[in-house]
């Protein structure tokens, strides 16, 4: 499934490629997604421009601006930018006429990927949905499984439910260690979970929870609640370095995920413990252990994370 630095992976891939092109057509090959395609899409975006792409937790939100037939539109100054949004500051609109007329949502799932195409590259098996820009370029969505969707917001994204009751962002100043502790006072449930829940903090899937939980030192199995601030100001640092570095390896690659240009990730070579069960430990050389949390696997090291 991708995951946060994937999907980062994604805009930063896509953004230059589509942002501010009008959209000259929209075809869609199959509707039936997690969350069906509107109906009504086409009418909705034909003739109006993407403005600046931005990420929210795994979810990539593409605001759609009036200002088509020839208009031009000064990106910096319609949205606010990825990094405005990950401080809290509001969006902003420009003075100029063009003005934001809702926002696509796209969510990869967990085999999605969208990806830049041109005129004349003919669509796989899979790709379902194309916005078909000027000058020829196609961003074109492919999702075997069909678990990931487009979605049409006529309101600020901060009234719908899937966006509005997420944790901050990972690599924002608002999450860190004191948050951490905050909120695991007297939880039960297993570090790791705890790590992974959205309310608490977006973005920490598995495979970067399991090697934050190892570059840490902390047992996944260990009950949140009996973690110590120090700690947890260790545990926040850790999935902030790892996100980090796999946003600049373009991500992990596993089984079919690539970037919006089409290049895979390379995080895969990084990794010490998740999907290394049985093979020795990079830190200790001691025999990496499997077990299951929350319905998902971890791996761990029991002499370096305790």
């Amino acid at each position: 499934m991708p995951e946060l630095p994937e999907v980062e992976t994604t805009r930063r891939g896509i953004a230059p490629h589509v942002q501010g092109r009008e959209i000259r057509e929209v075809l869609v090959r199959q509707s039936r997604l997690r969350v069906p395609v509107p109906e009504d899409l086409a009418d909705r975006l034909i003739g109006a421009r993407i403005g600046e792409i931005r990420r929210r937790a795994k979810y990539l939100l593409l605001p759609v601006l009036s200002g088509g037939n020839g208009e031009h539109v000064a990106i910096g100054e319609t949205v606010a930018s990825t990094e405005d949004t990950l401080r809290g500051a509001p969006r902003s609109h420009s003075d100029g006429g063009v003005r934001e007329k809702g926002t696509l949502l796209w969510h990869l799932g967990m085999s999605g990927s969208l990806r830049i195409a041109r005129l004349g590259e003919l669509p796989r098996k899979h790709d379902h949905v194309d916005l078909v820009l000027e000058d020829g370029v196609i961003l074109r969505y492919h999702d075997p499984r069909r678990f990931g969707f487009v979605d049409w917001l006529r309101e600020d994204e901060t009234r719908d439910t899937r966006l509005s009751r997420l944790g901050p962002e990972p690599l924002s100043p608002a999450f860190d260690g004191a948050r951490l502790y905050a909120l695991s006072r007297g939880r039960q449930a297993a570090v790791k979970p705890f790590l992974m829940d959205n309310a608490v903090v977006v973005g920490v899937g598995n495979i970067y929870a399991s090697e934050a939980l190892f570059l840490a030192g902390i047992d996944p199995r260990r009950a949140a609640g009996r973690i110590g601030r120090e700690r947890y100001d260790r545990l926040a640092a850790a999935a902030k370095e790892v996100l980090a570095a796999a946003i600049t390896q373009g991500g992990t690659t596993l089984r079919d995920f690539v970037s919006g240009t089409g290049e895979p990730g390379y995080f895969a070579q990084r990794l010490n413990v998740y999907g290394r069960a049985g093979a020795p430990c990079r830190r200790c050389g001691g025999e990496l252990k499997h077990v299951t949390l929350g319905q998902r696997a971890s791996v761990f090291c029991p002499r370096c994370q305790r």
